[in-house]
């Protein structure tokens, strides 16, 4: 049975955890898409690369400010590892040393360098001081899914994207998609 195709689009995928658990790309990955998954987990690039070989994975850890930071892992094969502590303490993982780590993280536009269509971002805690730092303007994302736990954190994201035409379409559980939008 042929599938139809979707247009061959990009994105980028802030905390991929998995290639295609909980993984919001993976349907665009089957339809054509290619992209950039990035996730401080090792382990997870790992399964990235042996399942979406078509994609660039990348270990690293996306921050607003580029410097060192603990990382505090609950489990290898974990979709809640962060670099969050107060994230890392409402999931009562905070003094897992034995699995935790320090990293260089890095800044969102040292890492991708070319416009794109989907934009991902689920990195558990620092959604919204990393989406600040992303160049709206420059990527132009036709549509981002950011994920929020957080009520006041889910307001500051609607009021910056909104300042950036990104209009609120729907919600998906703790995911929001937000709809660029030409200006009038």
């Amino acid at each position: 049975m042929n599938k139809k195709k979707i247009f061959n689009g990009r994105y980028v995928d802030l905390g991929a955890f998995h290639p295609t658990k909980y993984s919001n790309t993976c349907l665009l990955y089957k339809s054509g898409w290619s992209g950039i998954n990035i996730d401080l987990n090792q382990t997870s690039i790992d399964c990235f690369n042996i399942v979406r070989p078509n994609d660039k994975n990348i270990c690293v850890a996306v921050s607003d400010k580029e410097k060192k930071r603990k990382v505090y892992i609950n489990d290898i094969f974990s979709p809640l590892n962060t670099l969050n502590k107060n994230h890392a303490k409402i999931f009562n993982f905070e003094f897992n040393y034995k699995d935790g780590y320090f990293t260089h993280t890095k800044r969102f536009n040292r890492i991708i360098k070319k416009p794109f269509d989907f934009l991902n971002i689920d990195i558990e805690g620092l959604d919204y001081e990393v989406l600040k730092t992303i160049n709206l303007n420059f990527y132009k994302p036709k549509l981002i899914c950011i994920e929020s736990l957080n009520k006041n954190n889910l307001i500051r994201i609607k009021k910056h994207l909104l300042k950036n035409n990104y209009f609120f379409i729907k919600r998906n559980i703790t995911s929001y998609f937000f709809e660029r939008r030409k200006q009038i």
